[in-house]
């Protein structure tokens, strides 16, 4: 089955960095987009990145372009979201998404609290 393992988050200082990781298993994973949304406190959970199967196609939530990088390494079948220049209002569980077979799936979700 489809299973998604988020890792990497933690407390950070504003303007700091972190690198999130999410494992897959259970599907053709070079063989779908892959996103990061995230849920902060009293927040509805919102879209952050996608990336394309191969990485050709790279998107972005505004209030991240320009301080957050996508990635992806198909041999791994891990996607990477790189943050910098992190602010408190990033503070959030950020979730790995995939859409496969008309599903949604979803990892457990890993925190990332920026705070001084």
């Amino acid at each position: 089955q489809v299973q998604l393992v988020e890792s990497g988050g933690g407390l950070v200082q504003p303007g700091g960095s972190l690198k999130l990781s999410c494992a897959a298993s259970g599907f053709l994973f070079n063989g779908f987009k892959m996103k990061w949304y995230r849920q902060g406190p009293g927040k509805e959970r919102e879209f952050v990145a996608s990336i394309s199967p191969f990485g050709g196609n790279i998107q972005y939530a505004d209030s991240v372009k320009g301080r957050f990088t996508i990635s992806r390494d198909n041999a791994k079948k891990t996607v990477y979201l790189q943050m910098n220049s992190l602010k408190p209002d990033d503070t959030a569980v950020y979730y790995c998404n995939v859409l496969r077979s008309d599903i949604d799936y979803w990892g457990k979700g890993t925190l990332v609290t920026v705070s001084s």
